[in-house]
Order: C-alpha cells, then sequence, then structure tokens
C-alpha cells in the first residue's frame, strides 16, 4: 500500500466515526426526551389516580348518605305504600348515586357531566 491509500482509509474512517459519533449522540437525546416524558407521565398518572380515589370515596360517602336518608323516609309512610315506595326509593338511589357520580339528573341537563359544582336543578329534583 502507498502513503496515499494509508492516508485515505484513515480519513474515511475518521469521517465514519464522525457521523457514528453524530447518530449517537442524537439517540441520546430521543432517551433523554423519552424518559422526561415518561417521568411527566408517571407523575401525571400519579395525581389521576389520586383525584379518582377521592371522587371514588365522594361519591361512596354520598351514596352512603342518600341511602340512610331513604329508610327514614320509609318509615314515615303507610304499610300499604310501602311496596310502591320500595321502587320509587331504589330509583331515588341511582339517582343520588348518578348526581354524587359527578353526573346532572335534572331535566335540563340530563346525563351530562357536572363541571362547575353543584345543580341547582338537581339538587331541588333530589329534595322533592
Amino acid at each position: 500500500m502507498e502513503k496515499k491509500d494509508i492516508f485515505a482509509q484513515i480519513h474515511d474512517l475518521e469521517t465514519k466515526m464522525g457521523s457514528v459519533h453524530e447518530e449517537l449522540g442524537s439517540l441520546k437525546m430521543i432517551v433523554k426526551e423519552l424518559l422526561e416524558e415518561n417521568q411527566r407521565l408517571l407523575m401525571e398518572n400519579e395525581q389521576l389516580r389520586k383525584v379518582l380515589q377521592h371522587d371514588h370515596q365522594d361519591s361512596e360517602q354520598a351514596l352512603k348518605g342518600a341511602q340512610q336518608s331513604v329508610p327514614s323516609t320509609i318509615a314515615n309512610l303507610q304499610s300499604d305504600e310501602l311496596e310502591k315506595d320500595n321502587v320509587v326509593g331504589e330509583g331515588y338511589d341511582n339517582l343520588a348515586r348518578l348526581y354524587y357520580e359527578g353526573f346532572h339528573i335534572c331535566n335540563v341537563y340530563y346525563g351530562h357531566l357536572r363541571t362547575e359544582g353543584d345543580c341547582l336543578f338537581c339538587l331541588s329534583f333530589l329534595n322533592k
């Protein structure tokens, strides 16, 4: 081999090493971005789980409160109306559960998600 061939091979090898180094750097940046996104998503997922658990506990407590109010109402009814009101009581429980899960039960927005807190129409309906 001549000196020119050796220098040409060294130059080619050096060029290839530079491109591999650039490729490795870009892959390193992609991995860094993926790790950051993964960490952000893990934190968001944890926050959403806390919110979901809190909402679930609130709805369970509200359902228990609604179920406790229904027996006291039924106790005041006459005995011949008791069977009829048991069916109404179950419907009331279902509507109360839906309301405390965050849905409207009033005739204005029935079935829509409540996003702005309590609805006066729904509350008046529950109090009937």
